[in-house]
């Protein structure tokens, strides 16, 4: 993984220390609340319902151990003993007292790590798929580029006051994990016939109050122009951009009110004045960026996959887990693993300080000490032997991250919600414990198959609910917290943004309401068809009528 430099050192350093003068002058009157406000938000600082939260970067969803380490410590010194995994891969704390946020990012920095725009108006931390660099499906690996990305974007002078926040996804696999086209900018890794390194560029997707799948306007932009031409689009979105309406500020709405083609023409108009020039990516700074990302010291082992099965005969459980949580991995012999923080009575992507000291200890021993985020709020060592699979499964169960329901119904995308988040309209994290106690029959689940269910408190989407294959909007009806269901989401290759269903439901109806909605599946279903499959077989109408019969 990247490793800071002196002058990387020196910057976050520096930003703490003008964050701590902020912070006495903010405490001691000097500066008002409006003042103060967007000095908090440029270093990833909230107020919330009950406290303040802070956001911490983590770009692209990668720690070392040491940094697992040091997010253990402040959860135990500064919060209350947990983390939260969010959905862009970073990692909050919701409990922090606001004088001691200074501490909390001076301790952040010992271990190379900060909250650098990760709120505010400015780009954003940017994503990429939780198996990129060991993925079995892989064209290239998208984290240098991100990398890139994220040195050309951290600081930006010239986009650090967007008319609204900008989210970059990259993927480089043939499937697309990283949900690019749900993303401000979407960029694919492509190779073109002659075999030459190039990216897709989709512009103009997000959720939120108006979702959107983004536009393709540049089929293959050569990796050379990959920053001159970025910046074309934050140019063209800096000088558009809606700034006298923030729900009307995001480039999807730009792009749609532009059409993509004219979108596209301004931004190439724009480029000629860039390309080639200082920005243009050389082979050099590629290959420094990707000495970064050079593969760990991988034996040289044999495929394990009889001997595994011989297990998997043995341990029923041994085999769920296997079949759920491990991902095929491009070297013979290993196997990427989930580790799931969707346990049935717990809140999704919460995880406690004990736990993260636990995380950092298995990567030393299973994963060459690195750790994944992914936006579905779990966690993953990328690198485990075939042969410590049932060693590791063990210790997994002891402590709480073995439930075989990785992208299953209870594998739960899911916001904090209005426990936590002054803007939301309704509770989350009772609905998911609902659902998933409901659901928690493991033969059931296995046999219903991949659902991906996503849960949002309000329309600012931060559970995308949008994109679930079933998504939960929690919404305000008089001041009585409710909840619309919509089906058909898709965040992959095949991106769709779900149909609401009808009228919403109170809380407590929830549980049965995906009950009904499951069982029309399960018997409308072909032999070979997920759930989603089955949904634009035969439309939202036959789910519609089940679910509204009884109810009204």
């Amino acid at each position: 993984m990247y490793v800071y430099d002196e002058y990387d050192q020196r910057i976050v350093e520096d930003r703490v220390k003008q964050f701590r003068d902020q912070t006495r002058r903010y405490l001691a009157g000097e500066l008002s609340g409006e003042e103060f406000r967007p000095l908090r938000l440029q270093n990833g600082l909230y107020i919330q319902r009950y406290a303040p939260m802070l956001r911490i970067a983590v770009p692209y969803g990668l720690l070392n151990s040491t940094q697992v380490r040091k997010l253990a410590q402040i959860a135990r010194d500064y919060d209350k003993g947990y983390a939260h995994i969010s959905t862009r891969q970073n990692v909050q704390f919701n409990w922090p007292e606001l004088e001691d946020v200074p501490e909390i990012l001076a301790e952040l920095a010992k271990v190379q790590m900060h909250a650098i725009q990760t709120s505010g108006n400015c780009i954003r931390n940017t994503t990429t798929d939780q198996f990129a660099g060991v993925a079995y499906d892989e064209v290239v690996d998208p984290r240098p580029w991100c990398e890139i990305i994220r040195q050309w974007s951290t600081f930006h002078p010239e986009f650090a006051h967007l008319p609204r926040k900008f989210k970059i996804a990259v993927n480089g696999a043939a499937s697309d994990r990283a949900a690019i086209e749900v993303h401000d900018i979407g960029l694919e890794a492509v190779k073109n016939a002659a075999g030459e390194l190039g990216f897709r560029v989709l512009v103009g997707g997000g959720l939120g109050r108006t979702p959107v799948v983004g536009s393709l306007i540049n089929e293959f932009l050569p990796w050379q122009h990959l920053l001159s031409y970025l910046d074309a689009i934050l140019r063209v979105y800096n000088r558009y951009g809606r700034r006298d309406n923030k729900y009307k500020a995001r480039i999807k709405i730009l792009v749609k009110a532009l059409t993509p083609e004219v979108f596209a023409e301004k931004v190439n108009a724009e480029w000629a004045h860039l390309k080639d020039g200082p920005t243009t990516l050389t082979e050099a700074e590629v290959e420094r960026v990707s000495r970064h990302f050079a593969d760990p010291a991988y034996k040289a082992l044999e495929d394990q996959e009889e001997a595994l099965k011989a297990l998997d005969a043995q341990h029923p459980g041994f085999a769920r887990w296997r079949q759920r949580n491990t991902f095929p991995h491009k070297k013979p012999g290993y196997v990427a693993v989930t580790l799931s923080l969707k346990a049935t009575g717990h809140a999704p992507g919460d995880i406690t300080d004990k736990q993260l000291d636990a995380v950092a200890d298995l990567a030393d021993r299973y994963s060459f000490g690195e750790v994944r985020n992914s936006h579905a709020q779990n966690m993953i060592l990328a690198d485990v032997e075939q042969g410590q699979l049932f060693t590791l499964w063990n210790e997994l169960r002891e402590l709480g991250f073995a439930t075989p329901n990785i992208g299953l119904l209870t594998d739960v995308i899911c916001c904090p919600g209005g426990d936590f988040c002054s803007l939301a309209n309704a509770k989350s994290i009772p609905v998911a414990e609902a659902i998933q106690r409901r659901f928690d029959d493991l033969d059931y689940l296995f046999d219903i198959g991949e659902i991906d269910l996503n849960i949002s408190g309000c329309m600012n989407a931060c559970g995308h609910h949008h994109i679930g294959h079933i998504g939960i909007l929690g919404v305000d009806k008089k001041g009585q917290e409710f909840y619309q269901v919509s089906l058909g989401g898709s965040s992959g290759r095949d991106a769709s943004l779900a149909q609401i269903l009808g009228p919403s439901f109170a809380q407590e109806e929830m549980p049965d309401v995906i009950d009904k909605i499951i069982r029309v599946y399960v018997e409308q279903r072909t032999e070979d068809e997920r759930f989603l499959d089955t949904f634009r077989r035969i439309g939202i109408d036959p789910f519609k009528e089940r679910v509204y019969a009884a109810n009204h």
